[in-house]
């Protein structure tokens, strides 16, 4: 029998077509090494293209999933990705302030385009119920605006707003482009700021990179790495995800991006190439 790999619980909305929510969760979790646990809190039916419907799991149900999972397993990190409601946020929060296990939240609140994801009650459930019991959160740039009430300036600065302000590390996501060919992501941590720089990769489509680096950030925590040390491996693997994306395309439809979550060969990937699983 082999030794039992470190687990991780996502909390988040299940996308059929598997390029973002939970199943992008687990694909990055596997990559790391990590044992992906599950907590559903929507079906969404979607493509990469377009969303055609969100179905909500009763908040009830939601609880019932997280204590069952956080009774039965020796879970090391959790992340959240789409809550979706102020109940839904609230449901998540009653839980996880019980717990002393380092929590990832990825408020998906807005999307990149600036439209947003929930209402006004569910963006002030993050900020008083759930915010302040994160490790690290993820916002990308629209939603740092969001929690901070403006547009507050340069992406720098506003990380280092947030973490003072909520009491939590910030990793401000969406690889801002720095006109020297760079993607730069900035992680604030004990009132300094880092960045975290990487090559612009363009493609044509991204769905799913907030969810996927967020849950690489969390499989580093369940591994006992750093948070500097998880977001460095979390930015390489992103950058491979985007660097090798494919797509599908056939006839009259439209062609489906992807990233590329998936590790290859028998899954020991090189940390240089962005997946940072062990050895063991």
């Amino acid at each position: 029998m082999s030794p039992a790999p470190p687990v991780a619980l996502t909390i988040a909305g299940s996308d059929c077509s598997a390029g973002a929510g939970l199943q992008a969760d687990l694909k990055t979790f596997s990559c790391f090494g990590v044992h992906g646990l599950t907590a559903v809190t929507a079906v969404v039916a979607e493509t990469a293209n377009a969303v055609h419907g969100i179905y909500p799991v009763e908040p009830a149900a939601l609880q019932e999933q997280v204590q069952l999972l956080l009774a039965a397993y020796p879970v090391a990190a959790i992340k959240t990705g789409m809550l979706g409601s102020k109940r839904h946020v609230v449901a998540v929060a009653e839980l996880l302030s019980r717990v002393d296990i380092p929590l990832v939240v990825d408020p998906v609140m807005v999307a990149s385009t600036g439209d947003p994801l929930v209402p006004d009650d569910a963006v002030e459930a993050y900020r008083d119920r759930l915010l302040p019991l994160a490790r690290v959160m993820t916002p990308n740039l629209p939603e740092a605006e969001a929690l901070l009430g403006s547009d507050r300036g340069d992406a720098e600065s506003m990380a280092g707003e947030l973490a003072g302000r909520f009491g939590s590390a910030v990793f401000l996501t969406g690889g801002h482009a720095d006109g020297a060919g760079e993607a730069i992501d900035f992680l604030a941590e004990d009132g300094a700021v880092r960045r975290f720089a990487g090559p612009w990769i363009e493609v044509p489509g991204s769905h799913g990179s907030g969810c996927t680096i967020s849950a690489a950030i969390t499989a580093g925590l369940a591994r006992g790495r750093d948070l500097a040390g998880a977001v460095a491996e979390a930015k390489k693997f992103i950058g491979r995800a985007l660097e090798d994306s494919y797509e599908w395309s056939a006839g009259e439809r439209p062609a489906i991006h992807a990233l590329n979550q998936l590790c290859r060969g028998d899954g020991r990937e090189v940390a240089a190439k962005g997946c940072g699983r062990p050895n063991t």
